[in-house]
């Protein structure tokens, strides 16, 4: 069993983790606590094995609070702001999920803690509709994906699939220690990179460009992935 404490404030957002893990019977919900000294007090009076932290606690901030603590247990990030992502790659989080949180992309990141623990894990997928069927694309056969307008182009190994649905979206529902937004249009594998530079990224042969807005974040994950920042 996975020991999993909550450390969230809103009492709704507390209630969708503790049903989620309540279905997943490799997990066992010991606690929830609404705030950084909760559950600092709580970690020292039984072991936990996977926290889901959200970032903006009262008093002592999620990020803050982990930072703290010197034998952290794995770390599930909770939070409705994107911005944080780079900073919780930093501290080597296990997944970071956007709220609201669905419960694939729940599991697809209770899979990585599984395989972590040397648990059987499934293949992780995310479900498009596409030439009105539903598409089960799975994650890893994933190059990059573009947007263009209301729809979304997702190359994978073997081909591309077309589904109308929102950048943005996706890139909550994708795990951001193997996918990173590099531009308004663009999300890339960080697995299939084959060159990069300031200006631009590779993937299977397909040059991308990197967002005046996103640069320094991207040089940043590339520089700490592949050693270099350009």
């Amino acid at each position: 069993m996975i020991r999993c404490l909550i450390v969230e404030d809103e009492p709704l957002a507390a209630d969708v983790l503790a049903d989620y893990i309540g279905q997943v019977p490799s997990l066992a919900l010991k606690a929830v606590c609404a705030d950084a000294i909760q559950a600092m007090e709580r970690l020292q009076q039984e072991p936990i094995d996977l926290l889901f932290l959200d970032i903006h606690l009262p008093g002592l901030k999620g990020l803050d609070f982990l930072q703290t603590l010197s034998k952290p247990p794995r770390v599930i990030i909770t939070t409705a702001y994107h911005e944080y992502a780079l900073k919780g790659y930093e501290l080597n989080v296990v997944d970071y999920l956007l709220k609201p949180i669905e419960f694939k992309r729940f599991l697809q990141a209770i899979s990585k803690v599984q395989a972590a623990a040397g648990q059987p894990v499934r293949r992780e997928v995310i479900t498009l509709v596409s030439d009105k069927k539903k598409v089960l694309v799975p994650t890893d056969e994933i190059l990059y994906v573009e947007s263009q307008k209301e729809y979304i182009h997702v190359q994978t190994k073997t081909g591309v699939i077309v589904s109308k649905y929102a950048l943005s979206r996706l890139e909550g529902e994708l795990d951001a220690r193997a996918f990173l937004r590099i531009h308004r249009s663009f999300i890339i594998s960080l697995d299939k990179i084959t060159a990069f530079s300031q200006q631009e990224v590779e993937v299977a042969g397909k040059r991308l460009p990197v967002g005046g807005l996103y640069r320094d974040a991207v040089a940043k994950v590339l520089g700490q992935r592949f050693g270099q920042s350009q």
